[in-house]
């Protein structure tokens, strides 16, 4: 069966609902669509608090229903395939849905066999994510009593590129509180060489390093995960030969080189960002980067988020190819730019406008009660908000930062950017 609509919108997740909203808000006679098999959607921002135990995971759910913009219909699949040389969708049920507009947001996806074994032991063995299922991670926490435990990411592009980091302070302040962190080693395995890449609130990270006394080790990338008997391994991918280089706060834990490039490392408990990508119909269809470091991605010009090739298409969220943090933050910025270039485009009253310049934002928990928001662009400058900082200096560990996120950003997001005004 075959279906025309104005606009078609892929994903209701945080861009999806938020376009709709305000598109809605701008001209509430606009055909919309949105496509999303989901029937809950969650505030994915504040699973780090549910996994440090200060946060209710059902405070993060809603039925998908009660989110979807009053006057859009919502078609509950999934989608198969993009084909926007004939302006149409495919979904998995086999049904055809035809669209004058589309703007694609459907998300990440995440590649658990990626990496060997992780698929078979994650939620168990204490290997945990925050970004699967952050009640087993506070378990995780709860139930570690002494040993080692590893924080990583995946060496692919991840959403909320912090996140890896900030359950690794509030383990190390929960360990402290409860008495046993100088039984518990703390470690982070980064595939890269910095932990943060945006003065002043690197500087402000490191010192949170020290002060926690977290060992740091750069360039290991996670290959595989023997869950059962608690082994992770890590590629070393830069030169063995400086250790200032790969090490940082140095200490030795029960590991081994099992190759002259792989080192095998024990563990009682390892967090982990999974290995990301864009959804696999994206990354096979003619919307997605053919080539270049975006690749997969989808294609769009960086300031107007209106797609490279295609002038119907606009892509914003996670899965749009843009040299910037995929927070839920960048897509506040980013939503109301699609909106307004779309406009734009159906009532041909003037160009697009390229406003949209990398902002996002990664509010990085570094304990109970503590926060520093960082907030940057695509130069990976600070970019932080006018208003905000004549109150206060967001580079530091603050309190009032710490209320930001645990109480004023989920207010903000279910009643204001999910009904398209914020």
């Amino acid at each position: 069966m075959e279906k025309h609509h104005q606009i078609v919108i892929i994903g209701a997740g945080t861009a999806g609902i938020t376009v709709a909203a305000q598109l809605l808000r701008k001209d509430r006679k606009l055909d919309i669509a949105i496509i999303d098999p989901a029937k809950k959607h969650y505030y994915q921002a504040a699973w780090t608090l549910v996994g440090a135990g200060t946060f209710n995971y059902k405070s993060t759910e809603r039925e998908m229903a009660s989110l979807i913009p009053k006057g859009a219909t919502w078609i509950q699949e999934a989608v198969q395939d993009v084909d926007p040389d004939a302006n149409k969708v495919t979904l998995q049920g086999g049904d055809v849905l035809t669209y004058d507009y589309l703007v694609a947001c459907p998300g990440i996806q995440y590649n658990l066999n990626a990496i060997e074994g992780l698929a078979e032991t994650i939620n168990k063995n204490n290997v945990c994510s925050n970004y699967i299922d952050p009640n087993y991670t506070w378990e995780v926490l709860q139930k570690i009593e002494k040993g080692t435990a590893l924080f990583t990411l995946a060496p692919t592009t991840i959403k909320c590129g912090g996140a890896p980091q900030k359950i690794m302070y509030l383990a190390d302040d929960y360990f402290r509180r409860t008495r046993k962190r100088d039984k518990i080693d703390v470690t982070y395995f980064l595939p890269g060489g910095v932990i943060f890449g945006v003065e002043p609130f690197k500087s402000t990270i490191m010192k949170v390093v020290d002060r926690k006394d977290i060992q740091l080790r750069f360039f290991h990338a996670l290959t595989r995960i023997d869950g059962p008997n608690h082994k992770a391994y890590f590629k070393i991918t830069a030169n063995q030969d400086d250790p200032n280089k790969l090490f940082y706060h140095h200490r030795p834990l029960q590991e081994k080189m099992v190759s002259e490039t792989e080192v095998e490392v024990a563990f009682d408990m390892l967090h982990l960002a999974p290995p990301q990508s864009a959804p696999d119909f994206i990354m096979r269809s003619k919307i997605a980067a053919q080539e270049g470091p975006q690749k997969g991605w989808i294609n769009v010009n960086l300031y107007t988020l209106q797609h490279n090739v295609y002038a119907n298409v606009f892509a914003l969220g996670d899965a749009a190819g843009l040299p910037t943090g995929k927070t839920g933050a960048a897509v506040r910025k980013q939503a109301p730019i699609v909106v307004e270039n779309l406009l734009h485009v159906i009532k041909h009253d003037g160009a697009v406008q390229p406003d949209y310049h990398g902002y996002s934002s990664c509010p990085i928990v570094t304990g109970y009660g503590k926060m520093v928001l960082a907030e940057f662009d695509y130069d990976n400058k600070r970019a932080s908000d006018p208003m905000i900082s004549r109150l206060f200096d967001t580079s530091k560990e603050l309190f009032a930062m710490w209320i930001l996120k645990k109480y004023g950003l989920p207010f903000m997001y279910w009643n204001l950017m999910l009904k398209g005004k914020a």
